[in-house]
């Protein structure tokens, strides 16, 4: 297979609707996009991170060194914390309008990357907040160019056109969707993602499967994205537990970004349904819940749900990982119990009641999922009904291991 034999340290370029450099080493393309910014007039950016991992992996020096040459300044916000709110984002742009900030460069995973890009909406749109944007009270249209430094192999988030943070006030989890959040640049160098901690690692790539699943079973669903499911599961099957076992292996590393990276093509086209739509009221109330996690405590019920209704696709997709699935419809459960073990096979056995989630929770996430804004489009795509009878199943099945086989 081509991964097998890949020169590694060959930076490639990948365009979809934006350009994006995958190789060990692709970091220092951060020269080349700074010049195209400084072309574009651009002579002032605001840098959207978290606290740590844009120093630890030696990002910032690259970006701080490649702006310096352009006489580009430089204005940091990292403050962005797992699950970013809306008052970070309101912060973080504030911040770069005061210093006229004219692009922002996100450095980190998939929190920094959607409060960046937010930010990036605010600054394009003096006047408005994050609290509009994900209210859709207001609809932006523009946003100014954004660059993304990607460390995580899990978001697609750097080539896609989404965006998500949390109402604290109200524990919504909405996401958005517009063509000004595609950034204009994206770096994926699987250097940087070594450091990633070994649950970070799970987590991230379970997210890239649940980008796929979803994907190439929505009822919106593309042969583009059923194409990029089955490689992308293909790929976190095969490199996964070799970067658990071995964090500084860059092949694995190299595999499981572009996995992510195609993944986040996937939604693009195939949006998501089921387990982003739960997933968001969970972390939206408990903001300390790893996202990925919260989407692997759901993955099986979803697919048990789901499969009646797609049974030929996910057998497709999913036999890296459910070897021997037929594509009837009668083996959903099967196919279930199959993705849980395998979830349990690279360390993620967890189930909801492990995170502090009971039955007595379940009315009060069912009434988020209704009332969190965008959440009921994403379970309009789904392949089955997106009733709240169902969703609660869903919950239900997902506070437990699935019932054994008989």
């Amino acid at each position: 297979m081509w991964d097998t034999t890949i020169d590694l340290y060959a930076v490639k370029e990948v365009r979809t609707k934006t350009t994006a450099y995958l190789g060990v080493g692709a970091i220092a393309k951060m020269q080349d996009i700074a010049a195209s910014l400084k072309a574009r007039g651009i002579q002032s950016v605001l840098c959207v991170t978290g606290g740590h991992s844009y120093k630890i992996t030696g990002a910032w020096d690259h970006v701080v060194s490649a702006c310096a040459k352009q006489g580009i300044s430089i204005t940091l916000y990292d403050h962005v914390t797992p699950n970013p709110t809306t008052d970070s984002v309101d912060e973080a742009a504030k911040l770069g309008a005061a210093a006229g900030a004219q692009a922002v460069i996100a450095i980190g995973g998939g929190s920094p990357i959607d409060a960046g890009k937010s930010a990036a909406i605010l600054l394009a749109n003096p006047g408005h907040t994050a609290h509009e944007i994900y209210n859709f009270t207001f609809m932006p249209e523009k946003a100014v160019p954004i660059v993304v430094i990607n460390l995580t192999h899990g978001t697609g988030s750097e080539v896609n056109r989404f965006a998500v943070a949390t109402i604290t006030e109200l524990n919504h989890k909405p996401a958005i969707a517009y063509d000004c959040l595609y950034p204009l640049f994206s770096i994926d160098d699987p250097a940087l993602m070594t450091k990633l901690s070994p649950a970070q690692t799970r987590f991230v790539s379970i997210d890239a499967v649940n980008h796929v699943v979803e994907a190439a079973t929505s009822v919106v669903a593309n042969p583009l994205s059923i194409l990029l499911a089955e490689e992308t599961i293909r790929l976190v099957a095969a490199y996964l537990p070799l970067a658990i076992e071995k964090p500084d292996d860059l092949r694995a590393r190299y595999c499981l970004a572009y996995a992510a990276m195609i993944g986040g093509t996937a939604f693009d086209n195939g949006l998501l349904h089921f387990t982003h739509a739960l997933e968001h009221p969970l972390s939206a109330v408990k903001p300390t819940l790893a996202h990925g996690l919260g989407l692997s405590m759901l993955l099986p019920a979803v697919i048990h749900q789901c499969y009646p209704a797609t049974p030929t696709v996910l057998a497709q997709i999913l036999r890296p990982i459910v070897p021997g699935l037929r594509g009837v419809a009668g083996e959903a459960m099967t196919a279930a119990r199959g993705v849980e073990q395998w979830l349990a096979s690279v360390g993620v056995a967890q189930k909801l009641t492990d995170e502090g989630f009971g039955e007595a929770d379940i009315e009060r996430l069912c009434d988020l999922v209704e009332k969190t804004p965008s959440l009921g489009l994403l379970l309009s795509v789904a392949p089955v009904p997106g009733t709240r009878e169902r969703v609660a199943a869903i919950y239900r099945e997902s506070l437990a291991p699935l019932p054994k086989k008989a």
